[in-house]
């Protein structure tokens, strides 16, 4: 989960854990099924925190699902901010994030399920990828580097296109998604503007070292409570 400053006291930090598993709880569930429909009861023995406990950090389980939507597309913007650091082309940051998306899928199937199910509602929020995917556009329109376009058509068009890729992934597993990302980048690029050779060359740019600890068998949840 998206890290925060850590709570000053003892009774801070016990009411963060409780949000926090509370949280994890509904994004298992989000990844698992994409169900809503989980009694408070069930949902508070999932996280292993007392029923009382859940209206002291929620008024309904409409509140607590947005806020694991949002929890984990702000993990999601926080890969993307830790593994691109350094790539100062707002055209690689596009294709980088394509190829990234995909390779998350594999590394981490809880998060990205989500993403899957309930990224689309969030395309233009003010958190999560939505908003580094603005400034990056906006960067590119700025510099001149994209064609000029409103950015919020720009940024339909770039996250409706992220979330098929995504989909694409879990529905057809069997495909290379590493062309497939690198294809679509391209494809994302010359729409924005980039000539023809340059985002073809662009898309197939390495990655900067995305190396991180094991990743999980595919389609398997994460078992920490963030």
């Amino acid at each position: 989960m998206p890290r925060s400053a850590p709570p000053s006291n003892r009774f801070e930090r016990r009411r963060a854990e409780t949000r926090r598993a509370l949280i994890h709880a509904a994004r298992q569930i989000l990844a698992e099924t994409g169900d809503t429909s989980a009694s408070i009861q069930a949902i508070a023995e999932r996280a292993d925190v007392g029923f009382g406990s859940f209206y002291n950090h929620f008024e309904s389980k409409t509140e607590l699902f947005e806020a694991a939507v949002v929890d984990a597309l702000e993990e999601f913007g926080q890969n993307f901010d830790e593994r691109l650091t350094g790539i100062d082309d707002p055209a690689e940051l596009v294709a980088a994030g394509f190829r990234l998306s995909v390779r998350m899928a594999d590394s981490h199937p809880e998060l990205m399920q989500i993403v899957r199910r309930r990224g689309l509602g969030h395309i233009h929020s003010d958190n999560g990828l939505a908003r580094r995917a603005l400034r990056d556009l906006e960067a590119g329109l700025a510099s001149g580097r994209f064609t000029p376009v409103d950015p919020a058509v720009a940024l339909s068009a770039l996250g409706g296109t992220l979330l098929s890729l995504v989909e694409l992934r879990f529905a057809r597993p069997d495909l290379d998604g590493d062309q497939a990302a690198v294809n679509l980048a391209e494809m994302v690029l010359r729409m924005l503007g980039v000539p023809p050779d340059d985002a073809h060359e662009v898309a197939r740019r390495p990655l900067p070292d995305t190396a991180s600890p094991a990743a999980p068998t595919r389609g398997a949840t994460n078992s920490a409570a963030g």
